[in-house]
């Protein structure tokens, strides 16, 4: 294969350790994105020819979920081209080594399989010049910080690639979102990526998948598909705030001391309420409290000038609703019947009688994170993780519109013979 057909992300993947680069001052790489996109083998041949040229007599590590994965995924597209170019490479399977020589240098290759927690034991001991994990997201994460921890030698690299997981995956959080902070160059690739592909074969991909799984497969975002509560919830639902004018307002809240406080203010414009606007605060990530009377300060700020009817909150939170009452707010304790609200809220927001606006960050991303809990083998218990937004929208739900769907009566004529 010829450097002209690469795209140039590939292109960019497979120059970026090279002196000069303006890239070169990065210590590791991720390739992530959508299925058949060209990632791995640009990674996998730029991994390779870093470690020939840049090393003599080192060792390097390449790992994949299985070793036999790792061989028909990646080394039986990848040695053959390095062959082309002129390298030779030899394999002592019985040892997971492969040796290869190119331009008078000579390194050694040792295979690794990351399959469960206790894979990372494989790994500890040896020391790398660099490391390259295919498909890092399918290994643990014990595993992936004991391959990080041997690669010592200066001028050493990490490579990692995937396709996109879930949002809430260990991964995506340490290595994804603060790529920046630990000298990563993360490059997102589509199928447009890979030359390979005619524009017949994208867009038969492109058929096969709809909704969250089309995100992940074809747009290669880190959205959640398995198990997801809201798993009909699109991008597309999501709207800009009405300009109004709103009839009524109110705050739906679900309070938390260590774990996270979420808060959403609801305007009701025509036959919908749009939650505008909200409040969330993780004291975990914060790595401090706040107090009952700042999560009050908070609302207030919230509420702004709004005439808010009513401030709905978790039943349980007890102190938080004394301290609301004594600053005059009318506060209404939450029904929080779990499963009855889930389907109420899959009802509004199915029927736009809910709708979240685009500055709601964090209840969207909880959205994609909340999730059943499928180890019981049912849908009738949802995981306590990434649900506090998830909470609060459900308070609002069970507590104001359940009231509103009950001014009917249903009546029956007696029959008589």
């Amino acid at each position: 294969m010829g450097y002209e057909r690469f795209s140039p992300k590939q292109r960019r993947v497979l120059s970026w350790w090279m002196p000069g680069n303006p890239d070169a001052g990065y210590e590791a790489i991720v390739c992530d994105g959508a299925v058949r996109s060209g990632k791995t083998l640009a990674m996998g041949l730029s991994f390779f020819l870093w470690g020939m040229v840049c090393f003599d007599g080192k060792r390097f590590g390449v790992c994949g979920k299985t070793i036999a994965s790792l061989r028909r995924n990646v080394l039986s597209e990848i040695l053959p081209r390095l062959e082309g170019l002129g390298a030779v490479w030899t394999e002592r399977r019985s040892e997971n080594v492969v040796t290869v020589r190119f331009r008078g240098h000579k390194n050694q290759f040792y295979i690794f399989g990351g399959r469960d927690e206790s894979s990372a034991s494989l790994i500890q001991g040896i020391t790398f010049a660099g490391i390259l994990l295919d498909e890092v997201a399918l290994m643990p994460q014990s595993f992936v910080e004991q391959a990080c921890a041997r690669c010592s030698i200066a001028g050493s690299r990490l490579w990692f690639n995937c396709n996109p997981a879930g949002p809430s995956h260990w991964f995506y959080k340490s290595w994804i979102l603060d790529a920046e902070n630990r000298k990563c160059l993360r490059l997102h690739f589509t199928m447009e990526d890979n030359p390979s592909l005619t524009e017949a074969i994208r867009q038969r991909y492109q058929r096969l998948y709809t909704g969250v799984f089309y995100r992940r497969f074809i747009l290669g975002q880190w959205a959640q598909a398995e198990g997801r509560v809201y798993d009909f919830f699109e991008p597309e639902m999501v709207k800009c705030v009405p300009p109004g004018p709103f009839e009524q307002w109110y705050i739906s809240c679900d309070y938390g001391t260590v774990n996270p406080t979420s808060m959403g203010l609801w305007g009701k414009c025509g036959e919908s309420w749009y939650r505008v606007k909200e409040f969330y605060f993780n004291s975990r990530a914060a790595m401090r409290q706040m107090t009952d009377e700042e999560y009050a300060a908070a609302l207030a700020k919230l509420a702004g000038q709004r005439p808010i009817t009513a401030v709905i909150v978790d039943p349980s939170a007890a102190s938080f609703i004394e301290v609301l009452r004594r600053r005059g707010w009318q506060v209404r304790k939450a029904d929080n019947d779990v499963l009855g609200g889930i389907r109420l809220t899959s009802d509004a927001l199915k029927a736009g009688r809910i709708v979240i606006c685009e500055g709601c960050s964090d209840c969207l991303r909880e959205m994609d994170e909340y999730v059943w809990d499928l180890s019981s083998g049912t849908k009738d218990r949802v995981k306590k993780e990434h649900d506090h937004a998830m909470d609060d929208m459900r308070y609002f739900v069970s507590t104001v519109l359940r009231e509103r769907a009950k001014g009917f009566a249903a009546c029956a004529v007696e029959r008589r013979r």
